[in-house]
This record gives C-alpha cells, sequence and structure tokens, in this order.
C-alpha cells in the first residue's frame, strides 16, 4: 500500500545491537542515522550500496499442500528451512500484508506457521532512502507485535543464482521469520512512477516500455526476465504450503487497484508452476476494490488488526495515526482495515 498515493497529508524494534555488529564499509552493512520520534530514539537499519553505486491465514476455501520437492541442481543462497506449515506472503510495499491479508496472517503465527515474506518495491513514493528505510522498520515492529516479541532483527545482503540482490532481515529470536526485500522503485498511483526515480515502475518493466529497473539501494538492475526468475528462485527456496499475494493484472477483482499491486500480483502467479507450487495454494488477496465489500473484519480481531497496523505507521510519517480511532478514520485505510476479502486462482 502506497500512501501518497491518497494524497494523504499525512513493541519496540531494538537495533541498539546492530549497530554493535555493524561494518561500515562499503560492502557491508551499517546503521543509519539515529532518530528521534516522539522521544524515543531508533536506529534506522539499511544495507550500504555497492561499490561504484549511488549512495495469513489458511487461504479461505484451499487446503494446504505440502512443501515442493526440492528439484536437482544449485541451491539457492536465499533457500530457508520450511516448517510443517509455512505461509509465503509476496506484496508491492510494506504494509500490504498488514493492511490486506490480516487478520489471517496474525493467526497463521498464532497457529506457529513459518512466515516468510517478500517485499518487491520500497514503497518509497519518490522519497529516497530513508522513507524507505523507515517503512522496512515500520513493518520489522509489526511483525515484533504479531508475534509477541521486541528482538533485534539482523540484515544480511543475497546475491540469488539469478544475480539478483536481496535484503533479508531475521529476527534474532525466531529464524521462522524472515522479510525479504527486493527494493524496486514505487510506481505511483497513475503507473508513471516519480520524477525521483525516473519515472518507472513495474508497469513499464512489465510492458516492455523499460527494459530494466534499479533497486533504490543500488543492487544491480533487473530485466523482466530476471525479476520472473527471481521471484521464482525465492519462491522455491521458502518450499511454502501456501501463499498469500495480490490480485494480478488481467483478472476483474484488479480493477482499480494500485498498479503495483497487480504487476506484484501477475509475477507471483507467473512464478509458482516453475517453483513447483500448485496453483490451489495461493490466496490472491483484494487490495483497494476490497472497500466496496461488507466490512468483515469486525470486534476483537479489528481491534488487533489496527493496533499492529498504527505501531506500523508510527514509523511511516505520511501515516502516522495516533490511535485506533485516528487510523480507521484516514481516507481508504480505514476501509481497508475493515476487510479482507481472497480469491482463488480459479476464481480469478
Amino acid at each position: 500500500m502506497q500512501p501518497d498515493d491518497l494524497e494523504t497529508p499525512s513493541d519496540r524494534v531494538r537495533a541498539r545491537r546492530l549497530a554493535r555488529r555493524a561494518t561500515l564499509t562499503r560492502r557491508g552493512l551499517l546503521v543509519g542515522g539515529l532518530v528521534a520520534a516522539g522521544g524515543a530514539v531508533t536506529a534506522l537499519v539499511a544495507a550500504t550500496l555497492p561499490d561504484g553505486g549511488p549512495l495469513d491465514a489458511a487461504p479461505q476455501g484451499v487446503a494446504s499442500l505440502p512443501p515442493p520437492v526440492p528439484t536437482e541442481g544449485p541451491v539457492s543462497p536465499a533457500a530457508e528451512p520450511a516448517g510443517a506449515q509455512t505461509l509465503l506472503s509476496i506484496w508491492a510495499h510494506p504494509d500490504d500484508d498488514i493492511i490486506f491479508s490480516n487478520p489471517g496472517l496474525t493467526e497463521a503465527i498464532a497457529e506457529g506457521a513459518t512466515v516468510r515474506t517478500v517485499f518487491v518495491t520500497g514503497g518509497d513514493a519518490g522519497r529516497g532512502l530513508d522513507y524507505m528505510r523507515s517503512r522496512e522498520l515500520g513493518i520489522m515492529k509489526a511483525y515484533n507485535r504479531m508475534r509477541g516479541s521486541t528482538a533485534d532483527w539482523t540484515p544480511r545482503q543475497i546475491t540469488l543464482l539469478t544475480g539478483a540482490r536481496v535484503t533479508r532481515f531475521v529476527p534474532d529470536d525466531d529464524p521462522r521469520f524472515s522479510l525479504t526485500m527486493l527494493r524496486l522503485p514505487d510506481g505511483n498511483l497513475d503507473a508513471t512512477g516519480f520524477a525521483a526515480t525516473g519515472r518507472t515502475g513495474l508497469t513499464q518493466l512489465l510492458d516492455g516500455r523499460a527494459p530494466t529497473l534499479s533497486p533504490l539501494d543500488g543492487s544491480p538492475a533487473l530485466d523482466v526476465t530476471r525479476l520472473r526468475a527471481s521471484l521464482a528462485e525465492l519462491v522455491g527456496a521458502a518450499r511454502p504450503t501456501r501463499v498469500s499475494t495480490h490480485i494480478p493484472r488481467g483478472s476483474a477483482f484488479a480493477a482499480g487497484d494500485h498498479p503495483d499491486h497487480s504487476c506484484v500480483g501477475e509475477l507471483a502467479r507467473g512464478a509458482m508452476p516453475s517453483a513447483g507450487v500448485s496453483a490451489a495454494a495461493v490466496s490472491y488477496f483484494l487490495g483497494y476494490p476490497s472497500q466496496s465489500q461488507p466490512a468483515n473484519v469486525a470486534g476483537e480481531r479489528l481491534d488487533d488488526k489496527v493496533e499492529t497496523y498504527r505501531t506500523y505507521a508510527q514509523d511511516d510519517p505520511v501515516i502516522r495515526c495516533a490511535d485506533a480511532h485516528a487510523c480507521l478514520a484516514q481516507r481508504g485505510f480505514g476501509q481497508w482495515l475493515q476487510r479482507s476479502y481472497s480469491k482463488s486462482d480459479a476464481e480469478l
């Protein structure tokens, strides 16, 4: 979910230990500047740029399937241990999962599922690396809230077999969780991108109007073939029993959604067959258009969902809200928080 697209004017992840571990080299990891907010000081975690570069719940009506059996060939550097139940989520922006697939995501965590999450864009809204990093910090705090922890998250850069480079955050107290960031530029609500990132985004890449997209952190540029292969590699590396993602382009349910959402849905859907994941294991969640559906999240489930969102939003200056009432009063967000709808592959 990209807050700037709506023209909006507007617990605790302890990262101090990350600062002690970090090494200030161009190839290492570093801790960004300390940011004071509301009297608290929080360390923003960021990956440096390469040399030469500028600085849910179980799917509705879907049976869980066993993890796909790995095929012969080299093991991806992104491979992670699979659980008896492994939920893989693939989203466009940090916060899409907690807005559109919750409370299912929280419930999957409570049930003991292994949860792997991939964010394809940095959700930067043309605002640069600091804003991107603030959103990443916010989503780590939200996951900590959902799993009842205040642990640090350690970042690691991974070069995939495809040559793509991603940044993965794993909480120090539980390797069953991970957040993997591709950090591609946000495409804007009208799919024209932002001036700060060359007016390009996923829409132009998928339509063949942009030959490559360059990640915000200076990682190697990706053409559409490499991006598709990289997502397929990440899916195979997670060995999920179920997958949550956006409604893909071409579906009637994608009409009116953020272009990044539907592009990621298309990419995710296309990645499943080569990764050995059955179409029956995938749930596609309505984004913006969900607000036209009846509210179906209420009571304690809504309270919990809103508090997770509010926890995230404390580090997102565009949508920060002081309490549940203020969060629910936000245009668009208030409606989406009260809803969560998914479709099966057959329904698309």
